[in-house]
């Protein structure tokens, strides 16, 4: 799941073009073994269902949410069914394929996490569901920033990622000749730049890592209001 860009310039920083090629060349293959979602585990079912009582009660139950690099669109298809006004954003064409074909009554687009194409303050909710951990650390102040920007005031964001301190490597997953390094975040030091950034937190949630579901870290949710 991620997002940043669709296209190439001398301005977009390197991790962007190697993760649009990384989740280009696994979307089928990612869909079809991890095809149940984050979504379907207990807790996180909890989490977002939490979010969209959030959002609505913000007064947002009508107003759109963003889930900012969807992926094959799990997260964005779960928040539809809870009653949010929900789009997917993902820089992966491929991956978009996947969510458009699963989820052919919802709105799928490819764009930047980093330079959203909205308007200040037009939306109720912002997702970045494990869609931050290509991103590197001196880039969140303004990823951070940019996500206060385009929602609302009184509008909710909900992240979610790996817990650590070392990146997690992968290498040729699905035996693909492709690659890419899944950085891990202390749940304590994002809710530090999303308060530099202008947002009270609203929850931190972290559960133990899934042994049986082949975790090796703990999990890590914020919830955060854009005054």
């Amino acid at each position: 799941m991620t997002t940043d860009t669709d296209t190439d310039t001398d301005t977009n920083p390197d991790f962007v073009a190697a993760t649009r090629v990384f989740y280009d060349a696994i979307a089928e293959d990612y869909f079809n073994r991890f095809r149940s979602g984050h979504a379907a585990q207990p807790l996180e079912r909890a989490v977002l269902a939490a979010y969209a009582e959030f959002v609505r009660g913000s007064g947002g139950g009508s107003g759109q949410v963003a889930d900012l690099g969807c992926g094959p669109g799990w997260v964005t298809g779960f928040l539809d069914s809870l009653g949010l006004s929900v789009f997917g954003l993902d820089v992966s064409a491929s991956m978009l394929a996947v969510a458009r074909r699963e989820h052919p009554g919802l709105r799928f687009e490819q764009g930047s996490m980093l330079e959203l194409d909205l308007a200040d303050g037009t939306l109720a909710g912002v997702v970045a569901w494990y869609s931050t951990v290509h991103t590197p650390a001196d880039q969140l102040p303004a990823l951070f920033a940019e996500f206060r920007r385009v929602l609302a005031p009184g509008g909710h964001l909900l992240l979610g990622f790996q817990v650590g301190d070392e990146p997690k490597h992968i290498d040729q997953p699905f035996g693909l000749p492709v690659s890419m390094d899944f950085l891990r975040r202390r749940p304590d030091r994002i809710a530090g730049l999303l308060t530099e950034a202008g947002f009270t937190l609203a929850s931190q949630t972290v559960r133990a890592a899934d042994e049986q579901a082949g975790e090796s870290s703990e999990q890590a949710f914020l919830m955060a209001r854009k005054p």
